[in-house]
């Protein structure tokens, strides 16, 4: 692995990097709690046929972090890692995003897809269906409750106190964490506690103009640009369906704005799945036909 900082909209972005640059380019993108090193055991697994791009997003670990609400809009989320791209190669980009990752990944498959030439999620959602599903009232509603308390103000020093419990409690959302102990715990730890970071990955959830119902209590549909949410690309979603943060009814209706849509799931596998099973997703991701059958020469 080669890390540097490297100047993004002139502020300063941490990159780890895997395989031979100049190879056909694979963005990896973190969610929430996590950061770029999230992808530190997956990264290797597909270093051989690309140059896999791992940064910490803005607000997380060793990237900037404002501290302004306003500076974690989409647009700005996704304009980082359009700066990203162009400063690492001219061909577009396979881009793989995971929970927020996801976002900023369909972000720049739907708004720049001249820099995408696929777009792979893992248990990330596409803004429409997840935005029904938090409006509906019903499971996703419920699932995502907690959302209420990360953008109440003061949320990051809860999630600081007593060693960070809190946070780790959010993490587990009764889902297997075996994953998330010892050496690797206190890499997570050491990203969270740097300066202004807990502030910056709450930011993410402040910003988002996403509305959250109530249980039972549906609210209305916002009006959305549907004709300009649409994916070109093809498009993989991986899902590991013990999910317990991100249920099916949050993808449901995909289809209609990625017309390309392939679905693998994972039966055995939470919202963790990046980490319970590394191996696995990276031969999924080889054997994908738009992949394979053109040589990984995206």
């Amino acid at each position: 692995m080669r890390t540097r900082d490297i100047s993004l909209n002139g502020q300063s972005f941490f990159l780890r990097e895997w395989g031979t640059p100049g190879a056909p380019r694979l963005l990896l993108l973190h969610g929430f709690p996590e950061f770029g090193g999230a992808w530190e055991e997956f990264g290797p697994l597909l270093a051989d046929e690309y140059q896999v791009l791992a940064p910490d997003q803005r607000g997380y670990g060793r990237s900037w972090a404002p501290e302004d609400v306003g500076a974690y809009t989409t647009s700005k989320l996704v304009g980082d890692m359009v700066a990203l791209l162009h400063a690492t190669g001219d061909a577009p980009a396979i881009v793989m995003g995971h929970d927020w990752g996801a976002a900023v990944a369909y972000g720049l498959a739907m708004f720049q897809p001249a820099l995408v030439s696929h777009l792979i999620i893992a248990n990330g959602v596409h803004p429409v269906p997840f935005q029904r599903a938090m409006a509906a009232g019903g499971a996703q509603t419920e699932a995502s409750q907690y959302i209420h308390f990360l953008r109440r103000d003061g949320a990051e020093d809860v999630l600081a106190a007593n060693d960070f419990a809190k946070m780790h409690d959010l993490f587990t959302a009764k889902m297997d964490l075996d994953w998330l102990s010892g050496g690797t715990l206190e890499k997570y730890k050491e990203a969270w506690g740097q300066p202004g970071r807990l502030r910056g990955m709450v930011n993410w959830y402040r910003a988002s103009p996403l509305v959250l119902a109530k249980p039972g209590q549906p609210e209305p549909m916002p009006d959305l640009p549907l004709d300009k949410l649409k994916v070109p690309q093809p498009h993989l979603l991986i899902w590991g369906e013990k999910d317990t943060a991100l249920l099916p009814d949050s993808t449901e209706g995909l289809e209609d704005f990625a017309p390309k849509l392939d679905r693998i799931a994972l039966p055995d596998c939470n919202h963790w799945l990046i980490h319970q099973e590394p191996h696995k997703i990276a031969d999924i991701i080889r054997a994908w036909p738009p992949l394979a059958e053109r040589g990984a020469t995206a």
